[in-house]
């Protein structure tokens, strides 16, 4: 099954936390942060949303960083994915 976002709505996948730090601790499931950075996977077309155009700048395959309370998850095929809005989008990691 394909997702295809609607509108002004970016379909992304949150991407995993690290497991050990940058001094090298191993960290447990319940000391990792939640993530921040996601990966996006698909994009809506965009257009006219609440009386204003809205033209999409991230594309497929963009890393992204979103509000952290944003967006709709939902499980598909056992994958989980967050629908967001491209506004709750704060800045795209290069």
């Amino acid at each position: 099954m394909k997702l295809k976002p609607l509108a002004d709505r970016v379909v992304i996948k949150l991407v995993e936390a690290e497991e050990k730090t940058k001094s090298g601790i191993i960290l447990t499931g319940a000391a990792k942060e939640k993530p921040e950075v996601a990966q996006v996977i698909e994009v809506g077309p965009g257009g006219l949303v609440d009386g204003k155009e809205v033209t999409m700048t991230v594309k497929p395959g963009d890393k992204v960083i979103t509000s952290k309370y944003s967006g709709t998850e939902v499980k598909i095929d056992g994958e989980e994915y967050t629908i967001v809005r491209q506004s709750d989008i704060l800045a795209i990691v290069e």
